[in-house]
């Protein structure tokens, strides 16, 4: 009778485990299911926010479009902002034509130097980085060994310049001797789609037109205290202020014109995206020569270093 009883109690004991370890498995299984749905819940939310943001941005560029559009092409506005709200969002929208950023296809070698002198750049070295990205969009001679390439060459890079226009201002990173953290602040400052060899002072950041050959601190300060009070389409005498960088100085714009869009979704995310687009009035009302999304569009100010 006594070993019955002890077998009992020992199988009801191991019986007792086995529950209890069934039970912790469950529980864990649970859980780890718990957490797969709460993540699979957090992806489809970040992935339904990049959904609607895009569609908020394309919504944003056409609205930009048409504020250039309503207004005859003498008088199109090269800069403005406006805001929306649509649903769960708020949308602050600014655009600004790609003539206020120096273009990297188009300006001449003193304009380039003088963007690298103004982010830091020694004047030697400012002179030899635009010297390099001269070069770099230059058309080798076919009767003259490429003196460009062989330098590449014998930095053990892989590639060679590439003798033809930039494409894309990212091109600027793969230039021989440009420092990164250089190539990164002047992210801020170079377009390739505005095709002017000079810059819109209207529009232009202050470091731009910092840029601008013989401009010292007093001329700038001078120039950005009254810069509100022109218009587009002022006299010449306008600029004078600026000294020998009138030379490279303009109150036009460009056909590009750079998108901005900033949007505040009501769950807290917020996204930035940028879009450049022309209006040249062939065939589509606008197209887009560059999109990108969900960018950084803060960082890059650097503080102007100015030449006595």
């Amino acid at each position: 009778m006594t070993a019955r009883r002890h077998d009992r109690t020992a199988s009801d004991g191991f019986i007792l485990v086995a529950v209890l370890w069934v039970l912790g498995a469950l529980a864990a299984l649970a859980s780890i299911y718990a957490l797969y749905v709460a993540n699979t819940a957090m992806a489809v939310a970040i992935n339904d926010d990049a959904v609607k943001a895009n569609a908020l941005t394309a919504g944003a560029v056409e609205l930009a479009a048409f504020e250039l559009l309503k207004a005859p092409e003498d008088r199109r506005p090269t800069r403005g902002a406006f805001t929306f709200r649509m649903r769960s969002a708020q949308i602050a929208v600014e655009f600004c034509s790609e003539a206020a950023r120096i273009d990297l296809n188009a300006a001449p070698k003193e304009l380039l130097a003088g963007l690298f002198g103004v982010l830091g750049a020694q004047a030697d070295d400012a002179a030899q980085y635009a010297d390099r990205i001269v070069a770099w969009r230059k058309t080798p001679s076919d009767n003259a060994p490429d003196r460009e390439a062989s330098l590449y060459g014998a930095a053990g890079l892989s590639y060679a310049p590439r003798g033809a226009p930039f494409e894309h201002v990212d091109e600027l990173w793969l230039v021989l001797g440009l420092p990164p953290a250089m190539v990164g602040r002047a992210m801020f400052y170079v377009t390739v789609f505005s095709g002017r060899p000079d810059i819109n002072v209207l529009d232009a950041a202050p470091e731009v037109i910092a840029a601008l050959p013989g401009m010292t601190s007093e001329r700038l300060n001078a120039f950005l205290s009254e810069r509100p009070l022109l218009t587009r389409g002022g006299a010449p005498s306008d600029l004078s202020q600026l000294g020998p960088g009138r030379a490279h100085a303009t109150v036009e714009g460009s056909k590009a014109t750079r998108v901005t869009v900033h949007i505040a979704l009501d769950n807290g995310r917020r996204i930035t995206s940028q879009a450049v687009i022309i209006v040249d009035g062939e065939g589509e009302p606008f197209r887009v020569l560059s999109w990108r999304e969900d960018i950084d569009a803060q960082g890059g100010a650097v503080r102007p270093r100015m030449r006595p």
